[in-house]
């Protein structure tokens, strides 16, 4: 007979998936909230669908995303309102940047996907004097405080998929179809890597898996 805990942990797979909500949207309320009230320029790297892009653009006169999925970028523009001042490309994030500096550098569960130190290095270089780059990650449970937090966000995680959804099943989002991957980096590697680029970050454990980055070119 299946083991109980392997039953109960299929049983809570299957409400999950059948009561999705995206992890990292979120987050997006919160990065707006560490952002001026106005800004001209910002850049949303692995911009997925496009959601926090066309949220950043109610603050911004305009907002460039890239992210490597063409198919992705398609439905990002497919989803944006013509007029809106959002653009999209299919580029790498570490070499494909447009040659010029934002006031706000944004990065959703990206960077996991990428050299860490390299992709860091390329935001700071690609951020205006004054600017902000707000970070969402994923990072590699590692510590006593990554365990009892992802206690907490395990039984958070479907309460809060059933509230979303209304109760309601539901098909994923089309922010969620976009490609996915482990993290490998420890928090408190994160912490000295990024630091050691960018000194003075703040970085903070979060619930559901994530952690937060912001750091302000002064």
């Amino acid at each position: 007979m299946t083991p109980l805990p392997h039953r109960a942990l299929r049983a809570l797979e299957r409400f999950n998936a059948a009561h999705p909500w995206d992890h990292n949207a979120h987050y997006h309320r919160w990065i707006l909230r560490r952002l001026p009230r106005r800004f001209a320029a910002a850049l949303d790297v692995g911009s997925g669908s496009g959601d926090l892009a066309r949220l950043l653009a109610t603050r911004a006169d305009a907002v460039h995303g890239v992210d490597a999925d063409p198919t992705i970028t398609a439905r990002a523009r497919g989803l944006t309102p013509p007029g809106a001042p959002v653009t999209f490309a299919t580029e790498d994030a570490l070499t494909g940047l447009p040659d010029r500096t934002y006031d706000v550098v944004t990065c959703v569960a990206v960077v996991h996907h990428l050299p860490f130190v390299e992709a860091l290095t390329v935001f700071r270089r690609h951020l205006a004097p004054g600017g902000t780059l707000v970070l969402v990650g994923l990072s590699r449970p590692a510590t006593v405080v990554d365990h009892l937090l992802a206690a907490v966000s395990s039984p958070l995680n479907p309460a809060v998929g059933w509230l979303k959804n209304g109760g309601r099943t539901a098909p994923a989002p089309v922010s969620m179809t976009a490609r996915t991957r482990p993290a490998e980096m420890s928090f408190p590697d994160v912490v000295r890597a990024a630091r050691a680029v960018l000194p003075g970050a703040r970085l903070r454990r979060r619930l559901f898996w994530r952690y937060t980055l912001v750091w302000r070119n002064d």
